[in-house]
């Protein structure tokens, strides 16, 4: 565990923060499986809070992680953060669910929450939930565009949670912009697994696919994968976080990162108003809890016309004139 005491360089958020600040001092926790530089899951909750607490003010925002927390390690730490009276402590991934559940009956002063679920908890557990198949939209309509083989890859974790909606998502983009492609989409059974998803990656490359994608930190594994084509035009797209900044980002076409900023926002402003919990928080493009950039280094690749149709798609997106009928998509 370790408590942070000094602040470090972060993201700019470019709209700010839409929520006044506390009237007292919250107290934050976060438990994480991987780490918090993870360039992908992890980091995506810890710089939310990272964020919030410089704009508020570490005098009002008071910030402790613990990192490399499997289920079973979890509990010890998230019962010492609870002991202490932390006012939010945020296990960030479904496999915290039973944790959570768990000791919400033992502190009920403390709102525990954990994602991603659609679930609607306790009353002092809360619930996020990324609506991702937005962003995979985007991310399938590039693919389907830019494809020459008609074959794209998906390397995700499991078929759950908002990985299943990402996956489905990038298949409706994909079949939208292009209804000859052949989506192939495979799960590595975990989130941290980088060897496995490098392996299926691979996999992929040799049936033909010149585009992947895939979601959750572990899928940094497949975009090393292509990045050892170097000299073939096989592309990547990113999820979770903008990974247009890391060694391997000269075969990533876009980007779509996760901000929760908004559900941190959110959590803090409930807390300070007397809710506990007993709801669920989404992330969507309509409440800036997405964001999405073109990679401008990678060339001509990125044409007009797929660039259009990519901001098209989001504008509709948000505004709620595009309605992805996720769940019917079919592996």
């Amino acid at each position: 565990m370790k408590k942070l005491l000094v602040l470090s360089a972060l993201f700019t958020y470019a709209c700010g923060l839409s929520a006044a600040p506390p009237k007292n001092k919250v107290h934050i926790a976060l438990i994480v499986q991987d780490t918090v530089d993870d360039k992908g899951w992890c980091q995506s909750m810890y710089d939310a809070i990272k964020a919030v607490q410089k704009a508020y003010g570490p005098a009002l925002v008071d910030f402790s992680y613990s990192e490399k927390m499997k289920p079973v390690d979890a509990g010890s730490a998230a019962r010492q953060y609870a002991s202490k009276h932390f006012d939010l402590i945020i296990c960030h991934g479904a496999q915290y669910k039973n944790l959570v559940l768990e000791m919400a009956n033992e502190f009920p002063g403390t709102s525990f929450v954990f994602g991603t679920s659609g679930d609607i908890g306790p009353k002092n557990v809360f619930t996020y939930m990324p609506e991702s198949e937005e962003t995979g939209y985007l991310n399938g309509i590039i693919a389907g565009m830019v494809t020459k083989s008609n074959i794209v890859g998906v390397v995700g974790p499991v078929d759950g949670g908002d990985a299943a909606r990402y996956d489905r998502g990038f298949v409706l983009g994909a079949k939208a912009a292009n209804p000859k492609v052949d989506v192939k989409v495979a799960h590595t059974g975990s989130f941290s697994d980088f060897v496995k998803a490098g392996e299926l990656a691979q996999t992929d490359i040799k049936a033909g696919a010149d585009f992947l994608t895939g979601s959750s930190q572990q899928a940094l594994g497949a975009l090393r994968a292509v990045a050892e084509y170097k000299e073939k035009a096989i592309w990547w797209a990113g999820q979770d976080t903008a990974q247009l900044s890391i060694p391997n980002s000269f075969k990533v076409l876009a980007a779509a990162s996760y901000d929760y900023v908004p559900v941190v926002e959110e959590l803090i402003a409930k807390r300070e108003n007397g809710v506990k919990g007993g709801e669920c928080i989404p992330l969507t493009f309509a409440n800036r809890g997405f964001t999405y950039k073109f990679n401008e280094k990678v060339g001509p690749v990125l044409t007009p016309a797929i660039r259009k149709a990519v901001e098209k798609a989001k504008a509709d997106l948000t505004s709620g004139k595009l309605k992805l009928a996720w769940k019917d998509v079919k592996f």
